[in-house]
């Protein structure tokens, strides 16, 4: 079986291209099942239930979250609704949407947890205690996979070697950077740090790079854009796994570029202010 993970999903303009590109990317590597991460996939940033949706309608399986899953009140609903999209787990209770899920594949099951890590980030619940407990209620499922949206690199491996063995595949969002440590773990754990992300390659984690360098320059709040311009990209992870064992048997990184374009890609949601850049 071979899963297709995709890197944070940024505005319209990922959207779009994550579009133009999955299709026939999926037909071309036998994906199985394909998972993005989309909390940044509205214009402005967090999740729409437009952006989802369309995220949904162009491929995409199921949507994993982030720190910024509930920015937009308007998506509440259709988080606690929809079977197909996450937030992280270790997030309050009392919070809309789920953590983790199921998903039948007919000779098989997988089940897709979605953490956030407590370095740099809003306060949560520690993700080493929550994943434990998640785990003793998935018994007997084979294929466990695991959206890790964190800040610290550390705390990232740490939690790969934690899981090592106990899940299929981890791999790491937020920093919007794909990393070079692509790996299968000693104990049959497929891994990754960062996925990337799908967007503007000529940009600032997605955003126009002079918009995030006004941010950091003078502190003053700032409207992010997305950049326009030069060429897009897809960026992700291909783990390939025994439906027996669980084990992941290759690891391949993804980073599919376009032509070049310089026309302003459609909005998908509505811009909004925000005091820091997108993670």
């Amino acid at each position: 079986m071979n899963i297709l993970a995709i890197g944070d999903v940024v505005s319209a303009r990922g959207c779009e291209f994550l579009r133009k590109t999955l299709p026939a990317f999926k037909k071309n590597k036998g994906i199985d099942l394909c998972i993005a991460n989309a909390e940044n996939s509205a214009t402005g940033n967090g999740i729409t239930p437009e952006s989802a949706r369309f995220l949904l309608d162009s491929g995409v399986d199921l949507l994993t979250g982030g720190n910024h899953s509930f920015r937009r009140r308007e998506v509440y609903e259709f988080l606690d609704e929809s079977r197909s999209i996450l937030r992280p787990a270790n997030y309050h209770a009392g919070n809309p949407g789920q953590g983790f899920t199921v998903i039948d594949m007919g000779r098989t099951r997988a089940a897709v947890v979605n953490l956030s890590g407590v370095c740099c980030l809003e306060n949560a619940e520690n993700p080493f205690l929550c994943i434990d407990k998640i785990l003793a209620e998935l018994t007997g499922i084979p294929i466990i996979l695991v959206d890790f949206h964190a800040e610290a690199t550390s705390e990232k491996r740490a939690m790969g070697f934690y899981l090592d063995g106990r899940v299929c595949a981890l791999f790491g969002t937020h920093t919007h950077v794909q990393t070079a440590d692509a790996q299968i773990l000693p104990q049959g754990t497929g891994y990754i740090s960062d996925l990337g992300m799908t967007g503007a390659v000529q940009s600032v984690l997605g955003i126009a790079p002079e918009l995030s360098i006004r941010w950091l320059k003078t502190g003053m709040p700032t409207r992010f854009e997305a950049a326009e311009g030069g060429k897009d990209m897809l960026n992700g992870c291909i783990f390939s796994v025994d439906e027996k064992s669980g084990k992941c048997t290759g690891v391949e990184r993804v980073w599919v570029e376009g032509q070049q374009q310089n026309e302003r890609i459609p909005t998908v949601g509505a811009n909004c202010v925000r005091p820091m850049p997108c993670g």
